[in-house]
């Protein structure tokens, strides 16, 4: 890359939103140091870097939530403080935070309106209909067909991320802060929401935008932006960057050496599935997962790929317990599976969940208590708690899994999402499992923590587990596996071997082109 692409992206017109050598220290520890990062109207700024880096503590700051420990930042040339993300909305500067800030006992429109809510009869009184009016609008922009009344908490993942971008879309923002909203949409929905982002730029809206979906943030950027350690490290016009650059400047090192390399031994059948159905929990009468049959062998890494919907997420939580069987067997060595999720555990079969802040982590609890919780019984003997040996094992888990902490004491919420995932996982790892079932394991975490939670899977897997997960990253899908599972619509349509996989024929059978019998390993 030319030095040129490491200088400030030319500038069209002044900034509407401008952070002038923003420092953000917290408890003597820099998280920022003299960040400075230009947000221009009408053009969209992929924001880059490793958790830690500091985006989101930038953005924070850039929106009202957190203030400056030194710098400013700058509306329209004039320096402003805000006082709250409210303030900084009621200035036309919105965010879209990674975590979902839903109430999951209101109904979708309430959440929409939940402090905006718009009145009647000189405000005396809320109007309902107006409500509904503008719900059905701002949804039906974000194509998302499903009935404003219904409680957020009946939502799937992917429809309360889009509710909460349509709440952001209702504030008629001039600069609008985006932190992960892809994170848990299909493709059809990143589809929507870039077709939206583009009718904002052309209407003038300034986008900050952060993924880890480095190579989809490029797509849709205008100019992109690297932290590192707290640092700017280098800026530039999308158009002359690629993601090798984005790669190398945000971690040092290419982007293939991010997965890791293996030959596998592979040992005895580890799980066998035969005639496997499951109903969809959301829709009565229909199949999720539709006869689906394979082995996956001790020592064998078995990718699941498929696009949301085609049943990835209900095969892993009926294997795991958490959903029951309509048909079919599942046996573990050779013996059927009993159900219910804590007598799989016991048998050795352990899932890490897709959504690990709602089903994978206590939040109000520690790193310890959170890598303890699924096999604390270990460690009781009679009536007693052993503390000592727990607090061992938990030490030694996070050693095991790198988990950056000050400490097992710390509290699981002040960790980075990648470093909350190897939480997840390093509390699977402690039940001591012979089958590890991992639901989308890289998502929202960053490329470095990509890396390190691929290693840790082969790790489990080079010591003879059973390692199954799903993806709907066709990188991970093309470098990761032993062998992939393609899934459509419920049904097993190919399985291939690592050698086999191409992005072509991957995004063909992920459509649900290909027979059944395509690329069948017997």
């Amino acid at each position: 890359m030319t030095a040129a692409a490491q200088q400030p992206a030319a500038a069209q017109a002044p900034p509407v939103l401008r952070a002038a050598d923003v420092t953000k220290v917290y408890g003597g520890t820099p998280v920022l140091k003299g960040v400075s990062l230009d947000i221009r109207a009408g053009r969209t700024t992929a924001l880059f870097g490793e958790n830690g880096a500091g985006k989101s503590t930038l953005v924070k700051i850039l929106s009202g939530v957190e203030p400056a420990s030194t710098g400013h930042v700058e509306l329209d040339g004039r320096t402003v403080a805000f006082a709250g993300a409210r303030e900084a909305a009621d200035h036309g500067v919105s965010i879209i935070h990674q975590e979902l800030s839903l109430c999951p006992n209101l109904s979708i429109q309430d959440n929409l309106f939940l402090g905006r809510e718009p009145t009647r009869a000189g405000g005396a009184l809320l109007d309902s209909a107006a409500q509904r009016t503008l719900a059905r609008e701002v949804l039906g922009r974000l194509d998302g067909g499903f009935d404003p009344g219904l409680p957020v908490g009946e939502l799937r993942l992917g429809q309360q991320q889009l509710v909460e971008i349509a709440r952001a879309l209702l504030q008629d923002a001039r600069v609008l802060i985006m932190d992960e909203p892809t994170s848990a949409l299909s493709a059809p929905e990143v589809e929507v929401l870039f077709r939206v982002i583009r009718e904002l730029k052309a209407s003038g809206v300034a986008i900050v935008y952060i993924s880890h979906h480095l190579e989809e943030a490029l797509g849709i950027a205008d100019d992109v932006a690297v932290l590192r350690d707290g640092s700017m490290v280098a800026t530039a016009p999308a158009r002359d960057v690629d993601l090798g650059w984005i790669v190398r400047t945000m971690v040092g090192r290419d982007q293939n050496d991010l997965f890791p390399a293996r030959e596998p031994t592979l040992g005895p059948p580890a799980l066998e599935i035969d005639g496997l159905s499951v109903a969809d929990p959301a829709t009565p009468g229909r199949l999720a997962v539709d006869g689906v049959s394979t082995t996956v062998r001790a020592g064998e890494t078995v990718g699941v790929y498929g696009l949301m919907g085609s049943g990835r997420t209900e095969l892993l939580e009926c294997l795991a317990g958490r959903l029951p069987a309509a048909s079919g067997d599942v046996r573990l060595y050779g013996k059927p599976l009993v159900a219910g999720v804590r007598k799989r555990i016991r048998a050795g079969v352990v899932l890490v969940p897709e959504d690990r802040q709602r089903d994978g982590l206590v939040q109000s609890m520690t790193v310890g208590q959170n890598l303890s919780l699924a096999s604390v019984t270990r460690f009781v003997r009679r009536i007693l708690l052993q503390r000592r040996a727990e607090q061992d094992a938990v030490a030694s888990m996070i050693t095991d899994v790198t988990v950056k902490t000050p400490g097992a004491d710390a509290p699981v919420g002040a960790l980075s999402g990648g470093n909350q995932q190897k939480v997840v996982i390093g509390k699977a790892l402690m039940t001591g499992p012979r089958v590890l079932l991992l639901d989308e394991p890289s998502r929202g975490v960053d490329v470095g923590a990509k890396a390190d939670v691929f290693a840790l899977m082969a790790e489990q897997a080079a010591r003879g587990l059973a390692v199954v997960f799903t993806t709907s990253e066709p990188e991970e899908a093309l470098h990761i596996p032993d062998r992939l599972l393609v899934l459509a619509r419920g049904r097993l349509i190919a399985e291939l071997r690592a050698g086999e996989i191409t992005r072509d024929r991957l995004m063909s059978l992920a459509d649900g082109a290909g027979s059944t019998e395509e690329g069948r390993d017997e």
